[in-house]
C-alpha cells in the first residue's frame, strides 16, 4: 500500500530534499499529491519541473481520480457528531457538529460563540477519554476555568480534561497560519488522536492587519491559504474543525439582519456548515443553520448555563 512508500522512493528525491519536505510538513505522498508545484519549490527548494514530477509520482501511486457514489458513503461512515448538550441544537445539525468537515459559527460580541468552543472542548472528550482538541486562540478567549466547570458537569475528572487540550496562542495571522500547519504534525508525531480543531476567531488578526479596500485581494488570499490548510486538517484527521468568525454590520440592507460574516466568499465556500448565532429573549441564544450540503435551514434556541447549554424549557 501507499504507507510502504518513503519520500525518498520518489524520483529526484534524496535524503537531504526528503528533510526538507518532511521539515515543512510535507511527510506522505498524499501531502505531495495534493500539494502545488509552488508550495513544494518554496518547502524543498527544488525546481518547478522537479516539484511537479514529484506531485504527478505520488498522484499516479495513489491512484486519485474518480470514485463511486458507495464508496464515498462508505466514507462517509467513519464521520463521527459532537453533540452540543442541546437537543435542539443538536437536532438542527442532524446529531452534533461532524468531524471531516469545517464549521463556521458567526455572530456578534457576546453571542455565545467561544461559549460554544469550549462545550464541545469538553464535550469531544466526553465522547471518548483519548480524544485530543487544538485550540488555536487569537483574541486571549480561551478559559481554563470554564473548562473546569464544564468538565465537572460533565461528570468528568477536570485535570485530565485540561491535559488533552493543546492550546496555543497567534499573535497575527502569519502566526495563526503556521499553527494550523502544524497541528497534523502534533497529531503524526506525537500520536494524539486529534478530534476537533478550534481556531477563535478565525479573522481577528486578518481584519486587523489588512485594512483598507487596497489590502483586500491579499487578505482574502492568505484567508484562502489558511482555509485550505484547515480542509485538509479536517479530511486526514476525521477531524471537526470549528471556526469562530466576527460579523460586521452592512448599512445597505434595508429588510432583515445587517450583520454579515467577516471573510466573504471564501470563507463561507470553505465552510460546510455555517451557523449564525445571535440573542434571543430572555438571555436565550438562538443558533440558524444558513448553510449545509445536506441539512435544511432552521433555528434552534438554548440557554448557555454553567454547566453547559440546555434547552429551553
Amino acid at each position: 500500500m501507499t504507507d510502504e512508500f518513503a519520500l525518498t522512493d520518489i524520483p529526484g528525491v534524496g535524503a537531504a530534499t526528503a528533510e526538507k519536505l518532511a521539515a515543512a510538513g510535507y511527510s506522505t505522498l498524499m501531502s505531495i499529491a495534493v500539494a502545488t508545484p509552488a508550495e513544494l519549490v518554496e518547502a524543498a527548494g527544488v525546481s518547478e519541473s522537479a516539484a511537479r514530477k514529484m506531485i504527478n509520482f505520488s498522484r499516479d501511486k495513489l491512484e486519485m481520480g474518480f470514485e463511486s457514489g458507495e464508496e464515498v458513503l462508505k466514507k462517509r461512515a467513519r464521520v463521527e457528531k459532537i453533540p452540543t448538550g442541546s437537543t435542539a441544537f443538536d437536532t438542527l445539525l442532524n446529531g452534533g457538529f461532524e468531524t471531516g468537515s469545517i464549521s463556521e459559527v458567526f455572530g456578534e460580541f457576546g453571542s455565545g460563540k467561544t461559549q460554544l468552543a469550549h462545550i464541545l472542548t469538553v464535550n469531544v472528550q466526553k465522547m471518548d477519554p483519548e480524544n485530543y482538541v487544538v485550540y488555536i486562540d487569537t483574541e486571549n478567549t480561551f478559559r481554563p476555568e470554564r473548562i473546569i466547570e464544564l468538565a465537572k458537569a460533565a461528570g468528568l475528572d477536570p485535570e485530565q480534561v485540561l491535559k488533552h487540550i493543546m492550546v496555543a496562542r497567534a499573535y497575527n495571522s502569519d502566526h495563526q497560519m503556521l499553527l494550523a500547519e502544524k497541528v497534523e504534525d502534533l497529531a503524526v508525531k506525537q500520536g494524539l488522536k486529534v478530534k476537533l480543531v478550534v481556531v477563535d476567531s478565525l479573522t481577528a488578526h486578518f481584519r486587523a492587519e489588512f485594512i483598507g479596500r487596497g489590502t483586500l485581494a491579499d487578505r482574502q488570499q492568505k484567508l484562502n491559504k489558511h482555509m485550505h490548510t484547515l480542509m485538509k486538517l479536517a479530511d486526514k484527521l476525521n477531524a471537526c474543525v470549528l471556526v469562530t468568525n466576527q460579523v460586521m454590520a452592512k448599512p445597505d440592507t434595508f429588510f432583515g439582519d445587517p450583520t454579515q460574516a467577516i471573510g466573504g466568499h471564501i470563507v463561507a465556500h470553505a465552510s460546510t456548515f455555517r451557523i449564525y448565532l445571535r440573542k434571543g429573549k430572555k438571555g436565550s441564544r438562538v443558533a440558524k443553520l444558513i448553510d449545509s450540503p445536506n441539512l435544511p435551514e432552521g433555528e434552534a434556541a438554548f440557554m448557555v448555563t454553567t454547566g453547559g447549554l440546555k434547552d429551553l424549557k
